[in-house]
Formats: structure tokens, sequence, C-alpha cells
């Protein structure tokens, strides 16, 4: 898929937490063809600190209003700047990067996510749901008010919710709430932290059940070159920049 660098205008910056914002690109040119679990490389600017571009993974692509959604965690110099955007302001994107998730249609789906690791789930879900496949979501946080676009996702599909203090949904991990065992679902793909994306595999691989999980390793470039990101698999070391982010687990040495 070809790759572009694009200088975007944001058309707003919602603040959905005191650490989370939700950006909503824009260009004059129609956006070209993305892919839902693809992420891009942002450039931050004014930062003095921030030598690198960030990787921030595709939210959504509305093509109608020709606008690209970003949902960023401010944990660090580089994306706290970023998560003090405004309107107006202008955004320098490396795009379209990585590969996407399966679309696997006309299957029942349980996309997995926590934190900010939701954020490929939205646009996933809404493509499965458009081809007639049952997109579920099963998404974690510590608390309440650590959950994003909850009004988002249930709009597609039927969403599970566990918190660690039990401030909303069912108490604990991903992998305890009780939809794990009373749904069947064909496929699961999940995407956040990695021991959760570990536990989820296991799971998986317990009821033999296909799962995609989308790998978020320290990746620098973006391009496959600086090799930060290297995940090893059974084929040997691959960059998941380059050749995932997203993995069937299959291939991973979990």
């Amino acid at each position: 898929m070809k790759k572009y660098c694009l200088d975007l205008r944001v058309v707003s910056a919602t603040h959905l937490s005191d650490h989370h914002v939700l950006l909503k690109l824009t260009h004059d040119d129609t956006l070209p063809d993305m892919l839902p679990g693809q992420f891009v490389e942002v450039r931050v600017d004014n930062s003095p600190s921030t030598f690198l571009r960030r990787p921030i993974s595709i939210n959504y692509v509305d093509y109608d209003r020709n606008e690209l959604w970003l949902l960023v965690a401010g944990i660090g110099d580089g994306t706290r700047h970023l998560y003090q955007l405004c309107a107006g302001d202008i955004v320098n994107c490396l795009l379209p990067l990585g590969n996407g998730f399966s679309q696997v249609f006309h299957k029942k789906v349980l996309l997995v996510g926590g934190g900010v690791g939701v954020a490929p789930l939205l646009w996933q879900g809404s493509k499965l749901r458009q081809e007639e496949s049952e997109p579920s979501f099963l998404l974690g946080a510590r608390s309440a008010k650590d959950l994003l676009e909850l009004d988002l996702f249930k709009e597609i599909g039927n969403v599970y919710v566990t918190t660690e203090d039990e401030s909303e949904g069912e108490k604990g991990f991903v992998t305890n709430h009780s939809v794990l065992r009373h749904e069947k679902f064909d496929v699961i793909q999940t995407c956040g932290p990695k021991p959760m994306m570990k536990a989820v595999a296991r799971y998986a691989k317990a009821n033999g059940i296909n799962c995609e999980a989308s790998l978020e390793n320290m990746m620098a470039c973006g391009l496959g070159a600086c090799l930060c990101c290297v995940e090893k698999t059974v084929e040997g070391n691959l960059r998941v920049c380059q050749d995932g982010p997203v993995f069937n687990i299959d291939k991973l040495l979990w």
C-alpha cells in the first residue's frame, strides 16, 4: 500500500479524560486508502525533547467527512504535546503504515481492548458490522473514568466491560469476564498491554479460536529500518512496524 507524508489540519481536539484526546484530522485532498489496524507516525513539532515521530493507531476514518481520527494518550513529552493541539493546528503524518486486521466477514468476532489499545478496534468493528459480521467488544480499564469511546462502541455491537476497581462492568481483567464462559466466538482480535494480550491468546488457544493481536512494541521509524520493534516469532525476528503490527497468535512465541 502506498505511503504518504501529509500535513493534516486539526478539525477538533476533544479531551476524553485528563490524559486522552481524540484528534480529528483532515486534508485538502481526499485521504488515502487505509485499513483498520494500521497506524501513522506523527511528527511532534515545537518539542525540544522529542526527536522521533510517535506511532499512533488509526482510531477511525470517516471518508464522508474526509477525517482521520487518532486517539492519543498524553503520557510522555511527545504525546503530551499532541494532547495540547487545538483546532486549526497542522500535524505532519506518515501514513498508512503496517498491516491491519483480517476482515473476517460473516463471523462472530470478539474485539478485546485494554486502555488506549481500544483505539483500532472502533474502526475494525465498524467495518465488520458493515459486512454483516457480528462484532462484540470486551473492554478493560483500571476504572470507569479510563474507559474510552464507550458510546461509539455501543453503536456498533454488544459491549462488555471490566474494571479493576469494579466502578463499571465486572471486576477484574478482561479474561475474567463472564461473557467468555457463556458465549462462543469464531474469531478474537485484540490490542492493548502485552500481558493482557498474552492472557487473551492463552484463552483463544485453549478454546481453539482463531486470534490476532496488534502489538504495541516500541516503534521509532515505522518503516522497518531501525529494528527497535523486533518481535521473536516462529519465523525468526520480525519487525512489528513492517510485518505487523497485527499478527496471528500462532506466529508469536507466547
